[in-house]
């Protein structure tokens, strides 16, 4: 058996900037430091800390532009318009949300708190939509009250409490049904959200039921069906099977009533590493276009307004974490012949910084960051510094043979579901997050420290507030 995948391949150069991978405005300088948007890495592990999540700004806002023009492209082609939300779950702080009502797209929540986040940023009401399959009564008469442009019903129950809301309220609340299509895409099996035995959506039976009874409630509006058929996606038959299946409901509904939209959701993927090929958006988007456009014909029926959720193809390639290297050990690995060594090189972070290696088996890549190296490269598997030997955030990849103590790393791709799942397992301390634009710093996020991990423990600030102010009586 070997000791590394059959994907990864031993790099040329282990100094080498793969664009594919990291930011747009990442490139190593003349000195061999890693720099973003023209800071070098030790720089700003000085000033913030590491473990660090660094966000390039401008390539955000790059990226976000062009999968809002290449989705509107691709629907301006078969004579419709497009919808283009944001998928906050990807990350969303109220920093990243004016970034999202400065570039004019929608904002997707799914909670209360995301929806705190996206108003306080400034995002328009109508300009958001709330997901999730357990929306409390609280979340639904918060969104009601804000007057967000659309709730995706997740279940029957959902459909009478949000109807009860808005009658309470005296608002007419705009919804989408969420229908499970069946369609598996190509993805993680923990990934795959359309499935038929899971916990999102709504069955393909029921769906004409419960759009008589949304048409039948005078504060509800019918927008149209929504789907969403997983996450690392880097294909668009999947999206447009999805949208067949439900092209085929929305022809009989159209029988007694409108349906204006169809949102087809997000997913699409994003390289992490070099075995990954992620298309480009604007290919994929035309190709989802055209299919429902073809589908449409076939039905006789009018192409519907298309949205969609994208968050990880937009903020992902944005995103590095930096660390700083503790320990390292050479790890023989006898059963696998003479020689098969593994370098288990372990930084300040770990699962509770970047949990999708744990919960995903997901692979990413790491290189040098603090300084270039000429030393061979040596087979290594990044750990961080909790008790899990399942605390792995780079199962496999290369690094210089001399990599040390006190180097700094970089984990490429890191923009999306990092932050957001972050955690304080073993009572670490959640990193800052720090953006980059135009050649300046700025924190975004501030670092956990100790004081916040206890703040919320009523013993420990009991103790606190008993102990004499300084020392003193």
């Amino acid at each position: 058996m070997a000791i590394s995948p059959e994907w990864l391949k031993k790099p040329k150069d282990l100094n080498h900037v793969d664009a594919a991978l990291w930011p747009a405005n990442l490139h190593r300088s003349s000195h061999g430091e890693f720099e973003i948007g023209g800071i070098g890495v030790t720089d700003l592990g000085a000033q913030f800390g590491t473990p660090l999540y660094v966000i390039d700004q401008d390539d955000f806002f790059a990226r976000a532009t062009r999968v809002k023009n290449a989705l509107s492209a691709a629907a301006e082609s078969i004579g419709t318009s497009a919808k283009v939300y944001y998928a906050g779950k990807a990350l969303l702080t109220t920093e990243v949300a004016s970034w999202i009502a400065e570039l004019g797209l929608n904002l997707d929540v799914a909670s209360g708190g995301e929806l705190a986040a996206a108003l306080a940023g400034g995002v328009e009401p109508a300009r958001i939509g709330l997901h999730g399959n357990n929306k409390s009564l609280s979340e639904i008469g918060r969104a009601v009250a804000a007057g967000v442009g659309a709730i995706v019903i997740d279940s029957e129950i959902e459909l009478e409490r949000i109807a009860s809301t808005a009658q309470a309220q005296g608002r007419v609340q705009p919804v989408r049904l969420r229908v499970n299509a069946g369609v598996h895409a190509h993805t993680h099996e923990f990934l795959a959200t359309a499935r038929e035995d899971q916990k999102f959506g709504l069955a393909r039976a029921d769906v004409p039921r419960l759009v008589e009874r949304i048409r039948a409630e005078k504060h509800l509006k019918f927008l149209g069906l929504h789907s969403h058929i997983g996450s690392q996606i880097f294909e668009a038959a999947g999206f447009i099977e999805a949208a067949k299946r439900l092209l085929a409901i929305q022809a009989e509904l159209l029988k007694f009533g409108d349906v204006t939209e169809l949102n087809l959701g997000g997913g699409f993927g994003i390289n992490y590493t070099t075995a990954d090929e992620a298309p480009d958006i604007e290919s994929i988007a035309l190709k989802i276009a055209e299919g429902v456009a073809a589908e449409c014909a076939q039905l006789g029926i009018e192409v519907p307004v298309l949205a969609f959720e994208p968050g990880r193809i937009i903020v992902g390639p944005t995103g590095v974490t930096l660390y700083t290297v503790g320990t390292i050990k050479d790890v023989a690995l006898s059963e696998e012949g003479a020689g098969a060594v593994r370098k288990y090189v372990s930084i300040d972070g770990g699962m509770s910084d970047n949990a999708r290696p744990s919960l995903y088996d997901a692979a990413y890549t790491v290189r040098l960051a603090s300084r270039s190296s000429s030393a061979a490269p040596a087979l290594v598997r990044v750990v961080g510094k909790h008790c899990e030997s399942g605390d792995i955030v780079v199962r496999d990849d290369y690094l210089p043979a001399d990599i040390s103590n006190n180097d700094i790393v970089a984990v490429a791709a890191t923009g999306a579901y990092c932050s957001s799942l972050s955690s304080n397992y073993n009572m670490l301390t959640r990193p800052p997050v720090v953006a980059i634009s135009q050649g300046q710093a700025r924190l975004i996020v501030r670092g956990e420290t100790e004081a916040d991990l206890f703040a919320r423990d009523v013993r420990y600030q009991e103790l606190l507030n008993s102990q004499p102010l300084n020392g003193k009586d």
